[in-house]
């Protein structure tokens, strides 16, 4: 089962007004990239992972919206929990994407039968579209679910795995990238069908042990088992600048705030961390990371002063900076531990006043003053860069 269009769905949902039209998620400036586009944007040639400039280029009538991670995960949360009280054993590889395994089904009701049950329920009760695709094994559902997509419901019988792939380009096929597509064409090989006809020691003596998974991807082989969903145990945020920086004051504004989205989204999954990592990355690409292991906690303070510290003990070159991002990992379920030497009353106070007010009028609706200018400037290069675009289309 695959959400289509996740989240363009999830805005359509919040905004009705948004349905049926161009609609782009992902970063404005020209350095952002497409993050999900609706079907609308893709009939203009859009697609997830292009430059943002080039997709106002294609579709310039597009809205864009910088995107909302904490409402996403929410409603993958959501459907998460619908799976997870139907369906007998399930895998979730990507907040839109689940394996089910519907198998000995049959022998009730029918696999495809419950299938489509299952789908019209995640339907109704989250308010998004998914597709659903029935076979045999992983590979040959999830070809299926994207060649049928959107509001697929599709059944590949048992049998027909290898007639249902031969048609279809190799680029359809999942972990064949563009490099391996590229070799693959210059050898003449545009289909499954033709891919499925080589030999295997051929496949081996040109690939490797990749060549030995592209022959029983051709042939409709995939034993893989459903792995079955464990919880989240990193949460994670990084910013890529328009332009490259070594304004410590700004880069340090920048982290607060991200301390300040992945601490209050530690807090209300109600986990803490005991990791902590910060990451950048120089204008020559060269990246750079360092953490160390804390108590327990969630608390903004506590990670400030300790991803601070990871700052200055990392940024040590003195060279424009591309990005920074910070992780917090090796999570687990429990609310904030109060200690009694540095905590005070007024503290647990203003943070069960703080996430009151972040979760019921949304994150971005308080914030730290330090991180004013930046979430400012943030808009005006957004705006300034939008009417480059619409000035360079005009003329």
């Amino acid at each position: 089962m695959d959400l289509d269009a996740f989240f363009v769905a999830v805005e359509c949902k919040r905004n009705p007004k948004l349905k049926g039209k161009p609609l782009i998620v992902g970063g404005s400036s020209r350095r952002g990239v497409v993050a999900a586009c609706s079907y609308e944007a893709r009939y203009f040639g859009v697609h997830s992972a292009m430059p943002m400039y080039l997709a106002l280029q294609l579709c310039p009538d597009a809205t864009v919206i910088s995107g909302d991670m904490e409402a996403y995960s929410i409603h993958s949360h959501l459907v998460t929990e619908i799976i997870e009280h139907k369906a007998p054993l399930f895998e979730k590889t990507s907040i839109d994407e689940f394996y089910i395994d519907a198998t000995g089904l049959d022998r009730f009701f029918g696999a495809f039968k419950w299938a489509k049950e299952l789908r019209h329920s995640i339907i109704k009760e989250s308010g998004l579209p998914i597709s659903m695709a029935l076979s045999v094994n992983k590979l040959v559902s999830k070809v299926a679910t994207g060649e049928f997509k959107p509001n697929a419901e599709q059944q590949i019988a048992k049998g027909n795995e290898k007639d249902f792939l031969a048609p279809l380009s190799i680029e359809k096929i999942p972990m064949i990238g563009r490099q391996t597509a590229t070799f693959l064409y210059d050898m003449g090989v545009r289909t499954v069908a033709t891919l499925h006809d080589m030999p295997l020691k051929f496949l081996y003596s040109a690939f490797g042990k990749n060549g030995i998974s592209l022959w029983n991807k051709a042939h409709a082989i995939d034993d893989s088992p459903i792995i079955p969903f464990r919880e989240q145990k990193s949460i994670s945020t990084e910013s890529t600048f328009d332009t490259d920086t070594i304004d410590v004051k700004k880069l340090k504004s920048i982290l607060i705030a991200m301390v300040e989205k992945v601490a209050f989204q530690l807090r209300e999954q109600k986990k803490l961390t005991s990791c902590v990592t910060v990451k950048i990355r120089y204008s020559n690409f060269d990246t750079e990371t360092k953490q160390v292991h804390v108590a327990y906690t969630s608390s903004d303070h506590v990670l400030l002063r300790i991803i601070q510290e990871l700052f200055d003990k990392l940024y040590n070159r003195r060279m424009l900076i591309r990005l920074v991002g910070v992780r917090l990992s090796g999570l687990v379920h429990g609310n904030q531990q109060i200690n009694l030497f540095d905590d005070t009353e007024e503290s647990i106070n203003l943070y069960e006043a703080v996430d009151y007010i972040k979760h019921r009028h949304g994150a971005e609706k308080l914030m730290r003053a330090v991180t004013l200018d930046v979430n400012k400037r943030v808009k005006m290069e957004m705006n300034m860069f939008k009417g480059r675009v619409v000035k360079n289309l005009t003329n």
